[in-house]
């Protein structure tokens, strides 16, 4: 849990910074984006290798490996000295985010029989919107405050103490656990996956600044033909061997194809979403970095007292209509949010945010903890670093494809060049446009949950069941 938390804060704590470290460092637009989207690409395209590595050489050990390096990484971008090397660190951070997030879900799944782990993922869901409101608010203070003059570099200098006490913990309380066959690293498995997340990923990051050239277009259709063949080379390998990179049999469960599919989706929306929440806060609506975290705590709390709700008390009674009233919720809080900002426009107060914070953060409280309880429930225990690794690495891939949209649905319907007195009224122009985009994925999220088991799993911790 300590390690999830330092990733989430990590990654909210980001967002709240980047106007920081766009006036400090004069970064330009793309290496802002590639602050955040590269850490995005290397966690995403690094996880399901990371939950195999753990599977096979041991839980403990690649948590352990990967916690370290994920505080190293931190410490470089804390002393980076330009934007150039800053992205360069990020993509170290999420590489190594990439070997210690699956280990988290599956020492869990390992750990704890089926009848616990419900609440287990109750408590995950509550460090998940404790993550969210620690992060703005914490990246906020230690800008406003500026300690020894760090700026920016302090929001990654305060992962050193918090990856060390993970060390330590995880090194004296974490059991170690492994599948019970000897696997192989599918290194061929490896190039495919990395290859097809990059060609669809990459595109879409680059595209603005590049002015959409044909070799994105021809890239991002190619991937499909490098997923296809990763399928059909992840048979032949479980066939010869047993060892493939991704367990194409976990697709044949139901509550775990239909999760992974809204995990996706999900992702998306909380990509584009945050990114242009911040900017728009920041310049669009000049407020300062410190105001603009704390306006984020309605929603943020509303996340962790939802979170928690939903699967002691909602899950176990209402089954999937809890995630879908979530998504429901969601949607209505960024249409209500979408009414605030055409109604007040540049006058509007942190006041008048949070009511459709509160409802948007319930609505993703209701989503996010018992998601990964649906997903991973009709798993066996042997597959579970596979499953952890795509969970986590679609809701990655969702994430990065989310940022690279923020291109089009955010910056696509703004000039490039504007007049300083122009800079406001496009920006909250630019980000209701956005949230109009996210109602409508919020809305197919809804739908997409139907394929949902629509009772909670009842598996035995020896075999996997999917839900009627």
């Amino acid at each position: 849990m300590t390690a999830a938390f330092m990733d989430l804060v990590d990654v909210t704590i980001v967002n709240i910074a980047i106007p920081s470290i766009q006036r400090s460092e004069h970064a330009t637009f793309s290496q802002i984006q590639w602050i955040t989207a590269g850490y995005a690409l290397a966690f995403a395209a690094g996880l399901v290798t990371g939950g195999r590595l753990g599977d096979i050489h041991g839980r403990r050990r690649i948590f352990l490996i990967g916690i370290g390096g994920f505080t190293l990484a931190s410490a470089l971008c804390g002393l980076a000295a330009n934007p150039e090397t800053l992205v360069a660190a990020r993509i170290a951070q999420g590489a190594t985010a990439a070997l210690m997030v699956p280990q988290v879900l599956s020492i869990v799944h390992a750990t704890f029989p089926a009848h616990e782990r419900g609440k287990v993922f109750g408590l995950f869901g509550a460090i998940v919107g404790l993550g969210a409101v620690s992060g703005p608010l914490l990246g906020a203070l230690l800008i406003e405050w500026n300690p020894l003059d760090l700026e920016w570099r302090a929001i990654f200098l305060i992962n050193l103490p918090v990856g060390v006490a993970g060390l330590i913990l995880g090194r004296r309380f974490i059991a170690e656990s492994k599948a019970p066959h000897a696997l192989k690293l599918d290194l061929v498995g490896v190039a495919l996956v990395t290859a097809g997340l990059l060609m669809l990923l990459y595109p879409l990051t680059r595209g603005h600044e590049t002015g959409w050239p044909l070799w994105g277009y021809v890239s991002m259709p190619g991937s499909l033909a490098v997923f296809a063949a990763l399928v059909a080379y992840e048979r032949h390998k479980t066939a010869r061997d047993g060892s493939p990179l991704i367990e194409l049999p976990l697709f044949r469960v139901k509550s775990f194809a239909a999760g992974i599919a809204v995990q996706t989706v999900f992702g998306i929306a909380l990509g584009v979403f945050f990114l242009v929440w911040t900017l728009y806060l920041q310049t669009g609506l000049g407020w300062s970095v410190l105001k603009a975290g704390l306006t984020g705590i309605p929603f943020s709390l509303a996340v962790s007292v939802a979170a928690g709700l939903s699967v002691q008390k909602l899950v176990p009674r209402f089954g999937r209509k809890v995630l879908q009233a979530g998504a429901l919720l969601m949607a209505a809080g960024v249409l209500l949010y979408l009414a605030e900002s055409e109604r007040y426009g540049l006058a509007i107060t942190p006041w008048q945010m949070a009511l459709p914070l509160l409802v948007m953060g319930a609505g993703m409280g209701l989503i996010v903890a018992p998601l990964t309880d649906a997903i991973l429930s009709g798993v066996p225990r042997e597959h579970a670093g596979s499953a952890s690794g795509l969970i986590s690495t679609v809701q990655q891939m969702g994430n990065a494809l989310g940022l690279g949209l923020v291109a089009v649905v955010f910056f696509g319907v703004m000039d490039d060049h504007l007049a300083p007195a122009a800079v406001g009224p496009a920006f909250v122009d630019a980000f209701e446009y956005a949230l109009g985009w996210v109602a409508a994925v919020l809305t197919a999220i809804f739908l997409l949950m139907f394929a949902l088991p629509a009772r909670p799993t009842t598996e035995t911790d020896e075999s996997a069941t999917s839900a009627p």
